[in-house]
């Protein structure tokens, strides 16, 4: 078999992809550099089998994304792993139509954003960012006036409960006896069960929880999904917190309920523009705690997240079927593509 070509373009790998991929020699790893043009990277992906993509979508320039036009200038594609559990700039549809196989590392960083989310809870329960912005502002005279609350014994509602939301659950579980109920629809009531979490609708989880956390994927079915009719069916006082997808909740209406008080605190990791612009107004609310979506940036979750990456290449490389395949209904054109490519269908 002749080597399998992976392109990447502008970004560093962590060590951990670069030492996993250099052990298997049927690798070739191509680094595009950030001041290639955009043709000079359509070029060089042109040759290559697998294309390792940028997660975070402001990151990425747009020709570069995975889109049926990209498609279309690839015709050795086989493989789409991005770099992480999310793929916004990749689309499964044109990746099917085309019979590329769109991988993620979904679990990888489940820890560190898991751990992040919860961190976020705890920081706006207690007031922390309007502590915070009262210290700064040289208002910090009445600490009464900081009244806080406590997680134990709070329900928490997820909206999604995979990798990330079911880590989440154990520990509000284990750590402050929570009640935790999900709405997730690709995840049934035993899974959930065996999860120690309660299935139930979105709207149960909006109107029950203390503490509402995001942790699905943005797609069409979620875009959008936490809009002003979701935060007013929210508890009152609630706490909103997102480690998922920016475009998934919509920030304008999240200004307006922490602004009335519907939001007592909101955690933000992920934003409709990333970074976002600095006069964003959720940036400078005192009751808002915000991130640069870097909940999964950790040594470990970024270990871990690519040396499962290098591994599905290897995979594949070696006529195996990768794990973690987002749009598996592509598996008989891709596998087609891949005998045509290689001389043999990879095996499951």
């Amino acid at each position: 078999m002749s080597k399998f070509r992976i392109g990447y373009y502008g970004f560093v790998p962590h060590r951990m992809f670069l030492e996993t991929a250099a052990k298997d020699p049927a690798l070739e790893i191509i680094h595009i550099p950030l001041e290639a043009s955009t043709a000079e990277a359509v070029q060089t992906l042109s040759s290559c089998h697998g294309y390792y993509v940028m997660a975070a979508r402001d990151e990425l320039p747009l020709p570069l994304h995975v889109h049926r036009e990209l498609l279309g200038k690839l015709p050795h594609l086989l493989m789409a792993a991005s770099y992480g559990a999310g793929y916004d700039p990749l689309d499964p549809i044109a990746c099917t139509e085309a019979g590329v196989a769109l991988v993620n590392q979904a679990g990888g960083n489940a820890e560190g954003v898991a751990e992040h989310a919860v961190g976020m809870m705890l920081a706006c329960l207690k007031r922390m960012p309007e502590a915070h912005a009262s210290m700064i502002a040289g208002t910090a005279q009445n600490r009464a006036s900081l009244l806080g609350r406590e997680l134990r014994g709070k329900t928490v509602g997820l909206i999604g409960c995979g990798n990330v939301g079911a880590r989440v659950a154990q520990i509000v579980r284990l750590a402050f006896g929570c009640r935790v109920i999900a709405a997730d629809p690709y995840v049934d009531a035993e899974t959930m069960a065996a999860r120690g979490v309660q299935k139930v609708e979105l709207a149960q989880v909006l109107a029950d929880a203390d503490v509402v956390s995001v942790h699905c994927p943005l797609t069409p079915e979620t875009r959008g999904m936490i809009g002003a009719e979701a935060f007013a069916a929210m508890k009152h006082s609630v706490i909103f917190v997102t480690t998922a997808r920016g475009s998934i909740h919509d920030e304008a209406a999240l200004l307006d309920a922490l602004n009335s008080g519907q939001v007592a605190s909101a955690g933000l990791d992920v934003w409709e523009q990333e970074p976002p612009p600095v006069d964003h107004p959720l940036l400078h609310h005192k009751a808002v705690i915000a991130s640069q979506h870097t909940a999964g940036v950790t040594e470990e979750s970024r270990s871990n997240i690519t040396k499962i990456a290098a591994e599905a290449f290897s995979a594949l490389a070696a006529g195996k079927m990768p794990p973690r395949i987002v749009n598996p209904e592509v598996k008989p054109l891709f596998s087609e593509r891949y005998k045509a490519a290689f001389g043999e269908a990879p095996v499951e």
